[in-house]
């Protein structure tokens, strides 16, 4: 099938971008302190980290695994810590010493954590001592043999780093006790690595930059093989498709998605450092008070996020009396943005939320939606420069425009494969296509619209029922503020619809919202049974965790 998308690409937008435009990412960060310098780079906890202090300290970081430590070139080094500016030093240190970055959930669990050491053959690891007490549990039975310690406020000034510090250990109580006796500290190694050689390795395209460990909820947790010319190319793919609307220099976005994640990795700290802007990490997003005094306090031109993200901001009290007269582009990926929040972030802000798609597999962004395009729209956009997708039947023949079938995608961004999993390669990855387990349908003009996860998929009396849906009509209701639907097992109709509902108070009924969702679907596709909850489960980056609720559901049964 012709890509139709082309046609509706905006004028100043290319079809084609070139994936080797930076030698690799180390390049990427060479020129950027270059062109840089001494502009702000990071913000976190009111500390700044220009661009040349960057460099500095991830040169000095380099010197330390490789001199000090010992690691070569190829050697895996594990990142386990929230948005700290210590995080970017790290990474950029690693990239330097020609490593592969393995990033690490801090929420993992020691069988989470201990696979993942395991897996990827990781040597080293830095890791924020809130955590240091998971590693404890785990690290003798993995190969890491070099643990690098760090503390929230380590990369503050001195008053600062001792109050930060101190509040959080002896006041907040974060840091359960742990014993990692031959850890090594992070300044203490930034400290050591000033005094010694760093000699630049050869570093191409081809190299592994990271192993992005995905599928851990569905499955065991497989590492995606990331190249550093995978990365270069999504950041060119991003920049060129929405890029035009942003000054190189001069930009501010907000960082609150971890950037252990792939969607922030790239679409916040790569593809801004790329255009020198200034990154405003923050740490704790739960905090919404504190994370919406950090926004009154950073006038920003970017924020990224997840849907649940954009919700508990326009629900924050004080959110909607911030300044957004320079907020230029809402981006919105990771799980599917809904029409409710999308209409309200628009009124509020003056913004409109773009809605990216894709997945760690592609790192990650296979489409977005256009930079010129008007109001929500309910689809994912259109595949980015140099992207081509696709949607197949179950013997990977293209379905005509309309109809819906498995989501592929090509494109230089797509993976090598997982590490040491041929076998999941080969199920994914065919002639260069990658089968994403996504329903979609594609437009006449090119749009594509994700109806659900293949796996998600409820079947009831037969009939196709895709929880997408269901959630998108559930929570137009005013007083529902979140929502997740599942098929629960039935002996009439062989699966039921379920919904797990956040409610604004106990004044909404379930016979007020089964009316409701009566107005807008068919029978078959009305909740049968609904509950009501004071939270949903959620991934780290905010997505909502259907598999973990219906574990719950089939324990119950």
């Amino acid at each position: 099938m012709a890509q139709l998308w082309l046609e509706s690409y905006p004028g100043d937008v290319p079809t084609e971008i070139d994936a080797d435009h930076y030698d690799s990412l180390v390049d990427l960060l060479e020129q950027s302190v270059e062109q840089f310098g001494d502009q702000v780079a990071f913000t976190n906890m009111g500390q700044t980290l220009t661009y040349r202090d960057l460099d500095q300290h991830s040169r000095d970081f380099a010197a330390y695994v490789h001199g000090e430590l010992g690691l070569r070139p190829g050697d895996r080094i594990a990142l386990m810590m929230p948005n700290l500016l210590q995080y970017p030093i790290a990474l950029f240190g690693a990239l330097r010493a020609g490593l592969v970055v393995v990033n690490v959930n801090p929420l993992y669990t020691p069988r989470e954590l201990e696979h993942q050491l395991k897996d990827s053959g990781a040597l080293a690891i830095v890791v924020v001592s809130n955590f240091a007490h998971t590693l404890e549990q785990v690290v003798d039975h993995t190969p890491v043999e070099h643990v690098i310690l760090t503390t929230m406020g380590d990369q503050l000034s001195l008053p600062k780093r001792t109050l930060v510090n101190f509040v959080v250990k002896y006041v907040k109580k974060m840091v359960p006790k742990y014993r990692l006796p031959h850890a090594r500290s992070f300044r203490s190694a930034l400290a050591k690595g000033k005094h010694l050689s760093y000699q630049r390795p050869a570093v191409s395209g081809e190299d592994i930059a990271f192993l992005q460990y995905t599928g851990g909820t569905t499955g065991v947790a497989k590492g995606a093989i990331l190249t550093h010319r995978n990365l270069v190319a999504n950041l060119e793919q991003i920049g060129a498709y929405i890029g035009q609307e942003l000054e190189t220099g001069q930009e501010t976005v907000i960082t609150a998605l971890p950037l252990y994640h792939i969607f922030a990795l790239t679409a916040n700290c790569l593809l801004f450092m790329k255009l020198g802007a200034r990154n405003v990490l923050i740490t704790n997003p739960r905090d919404l008070p504190t994370f919406v005094n950090i926004l009154k306090a950073n006038p920003f031109t970017v924020m990224t996020g997840v849907n649940t993200l954009f919700n508990a901001l326009i629900n924050s009290p004080g959110f909607d009396d911030l300044d957004f007269s320079g907020l230029k582009i809402s981006l919105g990926g990771g799980m599917a943005v809904q029409r409710s929040v999308a209409e309200r972030w628009e009124a509020i802000t003056g913004s409109r939320l773009l809605e990216g798609y894709g997945l760690t597999e592609c790192s990650p962004v296979a489409s977005v939606a256009p930079h010129n395009s008007k109001g929500y729209d309910g689809t994912i956009g259109l595949p980015l420069p140099s992207t081509e997708m696709r949607a197949v039947d179950p013997f990977g023949k293209e379905v005509a425009l309309g109809e819906r079938g498995e989501l592929q995608v090509k494109g230089p961004q797509v993976m090598r494969g997982y590490w040491q999993r041929d076998d999941a390669t080969a199920e994914v990855l065919q002639e260069g296509w990658l089968s994403t387990g996504d329903v979609a349908t594609q437009n006449e003009k090119g749009y594509f619209t994700i109806v659900d996860r293949l796996k998600d998929m409820i079947l009831v009396s037969g009939f196709n029922v895709f929880p997408n849906e269901i959630e998108e009509v559930v929570v137009s209701h005013p007083e529902v503020v979140e929502v997740a639907a599942i098929g629960v097992p039935d002996d009439r109709s062989g699966e039921a619809v379920k919904i797990f509902v956040v409610r604004q108070s106990s004044a909404l009924s379930k016979e007020t919202l089964l009316a409701h969702c009566r107005e807008s679907l068919t029978n078959y596709k009305v909740p049968r049974f609904i509950e009501f909850r004071d939270e949903l489960p959620k991934s780290n980056v905010g997505k909502i965790l259907r598999r973990e609720l219906r574990d719950e559901a089939g324990r119950a049964a």
